[in-house]
């Protein structure tokens, strides 16, 4: 039978100064002032909307995302912040997380937005080469994102993550590595290391730049691993490598799926209903103004997970993780018994991209290497 996994709650901002012309996400390039008195009530309502899954939990984290969240004034936060937990109570030391361009973000709102409540910054650096900061499209200079970084220091913030890209237009391997380094300087808890990849529906789908080519790509993504695993960042997912202690308590939750509500333009949530026996995602309308329109509901799509994807979307998530997976999670959270995929795992056993001991599964080395092809074992 199903059991109720964690709850946290996604938050999303959906305006940005510019639009980046790699980005995919659901953002919209601001034009004259921030509705954010509107917004911020729009955002408390559709959560009322939604307090039907909660279930009698608790908030475990909360992550706010865009966009530019930081747009948005700290006044507005803490008085967002208040309000949601009037209405569910939060873990004790509950994990909220900010995203902020070091662009939108003064040194004085870095320590305002701390007071409203927010506990964790994610700094959107993506280099510390000004030449690639503009063909990235970014807002913010090399100087704005080491001061943002050590403005976090200096107000005590506990933690936070600097968000890195890498296999940017011409960059070579010391290009990469220099990056990295000057991120490790800084001393974040966690960085977010991702690879940049051209999207559909953005400016870089319609122009592509000349990105590295695979071999060199290859080379960053091992030599750059082996430069934070001598600076003590531990690699805990894909994409994230953090200090001891120190990983996304958001991002765990949604890879080891747990269920979250999603609030905003085009926010997803995912939601388990023991006594249906079923799992639900849904998503909620994507542009601000359909959004903030009253006579329209915030729910844009509602789509019960067929008892056939389960087993799939489990592991899609699941496998980003680098700790083990235990069996009785997967009995937990899908509903569904080791046995039903044994076919596909003793497949990917074979293949040496599992490993299969008493109590759990571990993927290999290979199988993060090889990580569709080890998912497609589980699409039948």
């Amino acid at each position: 039978m199903l059991q109720l996994p964690p709850l946290s709650l996604y938050i999303h901002i959906p305006w940005c100064i510019e639009k980046c012309p790699y980005c995919d996400f659901n953002s919209h390039k601001l034009r004259g002032e921030i509705p954010e008195q509107d917004y911020l009530q729009a955002l408390l309502d559709d959560l009322s909307n939604d307090l039907v899954y909660v279930q009698g939990r608790i908030l475990e984290t909360i992550f706010i995302g865009g966009g530019t969240p930081s747009l948005i004034s700290a006044s507005g936060i803490a008085w967002l912040l208040t309000e949601i937990k009037k209405k569910i109570p939060f873990k004790e030391n509950i994990e909220i997380t900010l995203e902020a361009n070091p662009g939108a973000i003064e040194n004085q709102k870095i320590a305002d937005f701390k007071k409203a409540g927010i506990s964790r910054f994610s700094f959107g650096v993506q280099s510390f080469q000004q030449e690639k900061l503009t063909r990235l499209g970014r807002i913010h200079g090399v100087e704005e994102a080491k001061t943002a970084a050590r403005q976090a220091h200096a107000v005590n913030m506990k933690t936070f993550n600097l968000d890195l890209m890498h296999g940017l237009p011409d960059q070579t391997l010391n290009d990469a590595l220099q990056d990295l380094q000057t991120a490790i300087d800084l001393k974040p808890t966690h960085l977010s290391w991702y690879q940049l990849t051209i999207e559909p529906n953005t400016q870089y789908f319609s122009h592509p730049p000349k990105l590295p080519e695979d071999e060199l790509l290859w080379e960053i993504q091992e030599q750059g691993q082996k430069l934070l695993a001598a600076n003590g960042y531990q690699q805990y997912e894909i994409s994230g490598y953090s200090k001891q202690g120190f990983e996304c308590q958001h991002n765990l939750n949604y890879w080891r799926f747990g269920d979250y509500i999603g609030i905003g333009c085009g926010a997803h949530g995912k939601f388990t209903l023991p006594l249906e026996n079923k799992i639900t995602r849904i998503s909620k309308i994507k542009h601000p103004k359909g959004y903030l329109d009253r006579s329209r509901p915030f729910l844009d799509e509602s789509n019960v997970v067929d008892k056939e994807d389960l087993a799939f979307e489990y592991m899609m998530n699941r496998l980003r993780l680098f700790e083990d997976i235990p069996f009785s999670e997967f009995e937990d959270y899908t509903g569904l018994t080791v046995d039903s995929i044994s076919k596909p795992v003793q497949q990917a056993v074979n293949k040496g991209l599992l490993i299969e001991k008493q109590n759990c599964w571990q993927i290999t080395t290979l199988g993060h290497r090889y990580l569709n092809g080890l998912l497609e074992m589980f699409m039948d």
